[in-house]
C-alpha cells in the first residue's frame, strides 16, 4: 500500500512538472580513445563503439586538454584522400563541455583520416587521425535486408488480391 501511494505521488508530481526525470537521454559512454596533436593543443578523440563498422551510428567526442571554451575549430573527413565531410566543430548535443558528433555513421569501410583545424588562444593548428580502419557493414548485405524486409508487403498485396476476388460482385 505504502509503495503504490509513493509511486503514484511520484507519478504525480512527474505530470505536473514538480519533479525533473532523471536522464532525458543517455549519456555518451566512451569505449576507446586516440590522442592527436593539433598544433599547440593535444585531443581526445572518444568513440562509444570500437572497433568503427561502416553504417553503424556512434558517438564522437573532441575533447581538448584545457577545454573548448575560447576555442573553435573545423573537422574534415577523408576516406582514403577524397574529402567526405567538411564541417565546423560544434558541442556534442549530449556532452556539452566537448565537441563532437551525434550518432554519426561513415557510409564505407576503408581507411579514413579525421583532420582538425583548431584555433584558440595558443594559435592555430593542425592534426590528423590517420589510417583509422572502417570495418564491414554489420549485419547481413543491405539487398538480402531489403528483399526480406518486402516479403510483409508482397503478403498484404497477395491479401489484398485475394479479398478483392472474393469480394467483387460480377456484373453480368
Amino acid at each position: 500500500m505504502r509503495k503504490t501511494l509513493l509511486s503514484l505521488l511520484g507519478t504525480a508530481a512527474l505530470l505536473f512538472g514538480l519533479a525533473a526525470p532523471a536522464l532525458a537521454f543517455e549519456p555518451v559512454n566512451v569505449v576507446h580513445t586516440e590522442k592527436v596533436q593539433a598544433g599547440p593543443y593535444d585531443l581526445t578523440i572518444g568513440f562509444s563503439t570500437w572497433p568503427v563498422k561502416a553504417m553503424q551510428s556512434l558517438d564522437f567526442t573532441f575533447a581538448p586538454e584545457d577545454g573548448i571554451d575560447g576555442k573553435k575549430g573545423t573537422l574534415t573527413v577523408l576516406h582514403e584522400g577524397v574529402t567526405e565531410d567538411d564541417d565546423p566543430l560544434a558541442r556534442h548535443p549530449r556532452k556539452r563541455e566537448v565537441w563532437g558528433l551525434d550518432i554519426y555513421a561513415l557510409p564505407e569501410p576503408g581507411t579514413w583520416t579525421m583532420r582538425f583545424d583548431v584555433d584558440g588562444p595558443a594559435g592555430a593548428g593542425t592534426g590528423e587521425l590517420k589510417n583509422l580502419q572502417v570495418m564491414e557493414q554489420p549485419g547481413p548485405p543491405m539487398g538480402l535486408s531489403w528483399a526480406v524486409s518486402t516479403i510483409p508487403l508482397f503478403g498484404l498485396i497477395a491479401l489484398i488480391v485475394i479479398a478483392w476476388r472474393r469480394t467483387r460482385t460480377v456484373v453480368a
